[in-house]
């Protein structure tokens, strides 16, 4: 699913947004449909057991690897197209007439916001350990609502940008490469609220949380990955 929604990202700058409907519909409904199992070996089958918790864990780290080589894509377009800017764009970086995003207005935001949404996190998972599950669950919806306020912020920057996708490699990288953030910032609220319909539900052992500790650690990679973007994209790239 992952490789087909990229190949209907693909399409979509030739004006076909049928694939990446569908596409998007695919990788929901796969991500649904293994949260269901997961949650429902953890509280319907007798819990998990220390093997499979630990391939659990396996397997989540092995998928952000997976996805710190996807984003390295991205970074190395970027560096290579700044570091030795062609004639073609005037020789020089950021190219002419291309109009980067001021780091302290929204960039500079976005990263206060994401980086609160990692403490907030990391909060609401001590009291989770503790049993505390009503300030865990506050501190989870603080975090959830700091996400989607990041990404309401991302699509404001994107309408109020002076360039595109299609303006030199600087419009390409940049928007593919917080483009691709974005997404990752999307499913990961995704993920924190179906963690937190369980929190609330109290269907979960709070010592079998793996699900949790799963979108935690996602989240604080997609922290990392902004720390990154905004560093080099936002700040050294301008």
């Amino acid at each position: 699913s992952g490789m087909y929604l990229i190949g209907s990202g693909v399409l979509l700058m030739h004006s076909s947004d049928n694939l990446v409907l569908f596409a998007s519909l695919i990788t929901l409904l796969l991500m649904f449909s293994w949260w269901s199992d997961v949650f429902s070996e953890a509280s319907l089958e007798g819990g998990h057991s220390k093997k499979t918790v630990n391939l659990l864990k396996l397997g989540m780290i092995l998928f952000i690897v997976s996805e710190i080589f996807l984003f390295i894509s991205p970074f190395w377009a970027f560096f290579h197209s700044s570091s030795s800017p062609n004639v073609e764009i005037g020789s020089i970086w950021p190219p002419q007439k291309v109009v980067p995003f001021p780091v302290e207005e929204i960039p500079l935001l976005n990263t206060i916001i994401l980086l609160s949404s990692g403490g907030t996190l990391t909060a609401a998972h001590h009291f989770l350990l503790k049993g505390e599950k009503k300030h865990s669950s506050s501190l989870m919806k603080l975090t959830i609502l700091l996400g989607m306020l990041f990404t309401l912020l991302q699509g404001y920057e994107y309408l109020e940008a002076k360039f595109s996708m299609s303006d030199s490699s600087f419009g390409s990288a940049f928007f593919l490469a917080t483009g691709f953030h974005g997404a990752h910032v999307i499913v990961g609220s995704i993920f924190l609220s179906a963690c937190l319909f369980q929190i609330d539900k109290s269907k979960i052992s709070f010592s079998q949380f793996i699900c949790f500790e799963a979108s935690a650690w996602y989240w604080h990679f997609v922290d990392v990955v902004w720390l990154f973007l905004f560093i080099s994209i936002y700040w050294w790239g301008s």
